[in-house]
């Protein structure tokens, strides 16, 4: 249509960088049957399919409410909650400890989702940068795992919480993310496997995001709601056509 003087034709959005969570969302690194077989170590006996539950469950409700307590105060509460709902009956923090330092002194299995690298190489494909960003212990533990599993190659930044010395739900660290990348916050996708830490805190921080629900059924718009990262790139797509 011919110009008019007077309107103004607004841009449409470019997604220029897409981020990425590292556990449960490119890498999986949950082992319930190993876990059990720790556990009895600690003399509890446990069924694999009630600790893949009670996870799942301690993992949303924390994500919704987390405790006011540092990284490791934190992940020694997730684990009494956790053992105590499928044991069904209270474990302490003691014991709780005692399974987490005995689940660190192993090697820790990672399998890439089958859904990662198609999602990857067609976003590479279309020229958007792509990050990781991570509340994890370090870069360099990040980046030894994304090698690992043999996709470190794919992004060009990695940022870990506890490299940065501030994590998700932050929205300092995401800003950090964003700048290293060379965009904008309303240039970037942010792509998380919890809906408050990981996509409603991008959001908060200018970043458009997405909650990757491998559990759920994709439905959920608040945040808007996938079950594999293949729905990554038409979200995108979406995201750039303003639906």
């Amino acid at each position: 249509m011919p110009f008019v003087p007077g309107t103004v034709s607004a841009a449409r959005p470019r997604i220029r960088a897409v981020l990425f969570d590292l556990g449960d969302t490119l890498v999986d690194q949950r082992d319930f049957a190993g876990w059990t077989e720790i556990a009895r170590k600690v003399y509890l006996d446990l069924d694999p399919d009630a600790l893949r539950h009670a996870y799942l469950e301690v993992e949303a409700e924390v994500d919704a409410a987390p405790p006011r307590l540092d990284r490791e105060g934190r992940l020694v509460d997730f684990w009494r909650r956790t053992l105590s709902r499928a044991a069904g009956r209270e474990v302490d923090s003691e014991t709780a400890g005692k399974f987490l330092a005995a689940v660190r002194s192993v090697e820790a299995p990672a399998h890439l989702f089958s859904d990662v690298r198609r999602c990857l190489d067609e976003l590479a494909t279309g020229r958007r940068r792509l990050g990781v960003l991570s509340n994890s212990t370090s870069e360099a533990g990040v980046r030894r795992l994304l090698d690992r599993v043999g996709i470190l190659g794919y992004f060009s930044s990695v940022l870990s919480s506890g490299t940065e010395g501030v994590e998700k739900p932050s929205p300092e660290i995401f800003r950090r993310a964003v700048d290293r990348m060379g965009v904008r916050a309303d240039e970037a996708l942010y792509v998380g496997n919890l809906a408050n830490t990981d996509a409603k805190a991008a959001t908060s921080a200018g970043l458009h995001a997405v909650w990757l629900n491998r559990e759920g059924w994709g439905f959920g718009e608040d945040p808007p709601e996938i079950t594999s990262l293949l729905e990554v790139p038409l979200h995108v797509r979406r995201i750039e056509n303003g639906r």
